[in-house]
């Protein structure tokens, strides 16, 4: 009898799905964790409300430097890796975050926390490498679509908990969550053995790091600071010279952080652009929703309900989300993910059209946040496919971070360009001055016609491929012959 011990089955696909997708919602639920308390943070960190807004600005700028520097050093070193790595983040962030009671210790968590946000392009990308061709569609629509699911179940989560314990809580149960998911994915989720080796770009990687934040830190700041300050503009014109002379740099590098050629492609770089639209349409629903059921009944147009009821009401998009995720691979499979995606974002038109006709109960809500979620699975479901389908398997983890960080520059250019027409649209209310009906209409039609700029950017991307001949489920390129099949 042999000495030698009997290997271990390799995880089921089912375990890894569930485990992959789990990540993904806790990563993306940390992201709602301090809406309930936001209003209360200067109170709770002895601080001023100008200050108490990093809290929320700091996971902003975190969570685009480290995704696509997260997707790189997953095909470098290995994803499963680097994916550990996020959620070792994530705990910290939680734990530093639950044991603050004053501002820069807030900051830091709430920065490691952003830190964690390359768990789904990570999750996507090990799904490529292990899962067989037949699971690939659904799955990865599933991982792309639990951002948008964290953070609707997030809200109802986080209202309950802090109106019912202390607000350190809410960080402790992100902690939580995040020792499981990190217990889960070491247990079941295997090493991708797809890795491109080679050296991180470190010039790369500062380049990008202070162009995106001079970037995202003047479209979310820039209604603060004034649009025409010379803060603002400094850090626009910063913006625009540092990722100039960062281009310049990837395409003569020869270990770019992000190569450009690739991205430069016609199916990636399409994509990216109608994501950056779908992250704008996205998020004018989590703006709105949420301001008219809480407002006050006497301003005409509230419904003053509590923050735990708008969660509640919000809540029902994120399980749409996931409904909807084997839909769109059926989709996909059947007519290509451009098709898919086309469909998603006039899904998502037609929310925003149905909300400005419905504004006068819970349930026009609960319809119209169903309908956007609907059209949000879709859309997100669809994205990794096109990715995919256009880049090589070494490259998956950079490009699917890279598509990432475009949804998140479309939500944070909403929430600068909503702030601006809620502040400019307006009725007074006593001594306060409150944002009016038609406001909230004019942002749910930008939202509408973001959505349908979607619909036309992606009718640019390549026509459907033939598919090759699928390999046996399994081996090392299983996921190709998925991607090549719905590639559109």
């Amino acid at each position: 009898m042999s000495d030698v011990p009997a290997a271990s089955p390799p995880p089921r696909p089912e375990a890894v799905v569930a485990v992959l997708a789990f990540a993904g919602i806790v990563v993306s639920l940390m992201q709602t964790l301090v809406i309930p308390i936001v209003a209360d943070l200067p109170r709770l960190l002895h601080a001023d409300a100008s200050d108490t807004a990093w809290a929320v600005t700091a996971t902003l700028l975190a969570a685009a430097v480290a995704t696509p520097v997260m997707g790189r050093l997953g095909d470098m070193t290995g994803k499963r890796r680097m994916l550990l790595v996020s959620l070792v983040l994530l705990v910290a962030g939680s734990v530093t975050a639950g044991l603050s009671d004053s501002l820069v210790p807030m900051i830091v968590g709430r920065a490691l926390q952003g830190l964690a946000s390359g768990v789904i392009p990570l999750g996507i990308s090990i799904m490529r490498d292990e899962l067989p061709a037949e699971r690939l569609g659904s799955a990865t629509a599933l991982m792309s679509a639990s951002l948008g699911v964290g953070g609707a179940l997030g809200l109802p989560a986080a209202a309950l908990i802090a109106d019912n314990l202390d607000w350190h809580a809410l960080f402790w149960t992100s902690a939580a969550l995040g020792v499981v998911a990190t217990g889960l994915v070491t247990a079941l989720v295997p090493e991708s053995k797809v890795r491109t080796g080679g050296r991180f770009d470190v010039v790369g990687g500062l380049g990008m790091a202070v162009g995106l934040v001079c970037l995202l830190l003047g479209i979310s700041k820039g209604a603060d600071w004034g649009w025409a300050s010379g803060t603002t503009l400094g850090l626009f014109a910063a913006a625009v010279v540092v990722l100039l002379a960062w281009g310049w740099w990837e395409l003569r590098t020869p270990h770019p952080l992000v190569d450009l050629r690739s991205t430069a492609r016609r199916q990636v770089l399409v994509t990216n652009l109608a994501s950056i639209a779908i992250g704008f349409a996205m998020f004018a629903m989590s703006l709105v929703i949420p301001q008219i059921l809480q407002m006050p009944t006497a301003t005409g147009h509230g419904l003053g309900k509590s923050m735990l009821t708008a969660g509640l009401v919000m809540a029902p998009s994120g399980l749409v989300m996931m409904a909807t995720a084997p839909v769109s691979a059926a989709v996909s499979r059947a007519r290509g993910p451009k098709t898919t995606l086309m469909i998603g974002a006039l899904i998502v038109a037609a929310g925003y059209g149905l909300n400005i006709a419905l504004m006068d109960a819970v349930w026009h809500f609960v319809l119209v946040s169903c309908v956007i979620g609907a059209g949000i699975g879709f859309t997100y479901g669809s994205m990794p496919a096109l990715i995919m389908g256009a880049v090589e398997p070494h490259e998956t983890a950079a490009a699917n971070s890279l598509n990432t960080l475009m949804r998140s520059i479309g939500t944070s250019t909403a929430s600068a360009i909503a702030g601006v027409i809620l502040a400019q649209m307006t009725i007074k209310f006593g001594p306060v001055t409150l944002p009016s009906k038609d406001g909230f209409r004019a942002v749910l039609a930008v939202g509408a016609g973001a959505a349908l700029l979607a619909c036309a950017v992606a009718a640019f991307i390549p026509r459907h491929r033939p598919a090759a001949p699928a390999p046996a489920a399994g081996s090392g390129d299983a996921g190709e012959a998925e991607v090549s099949e719905v590639t559109a």
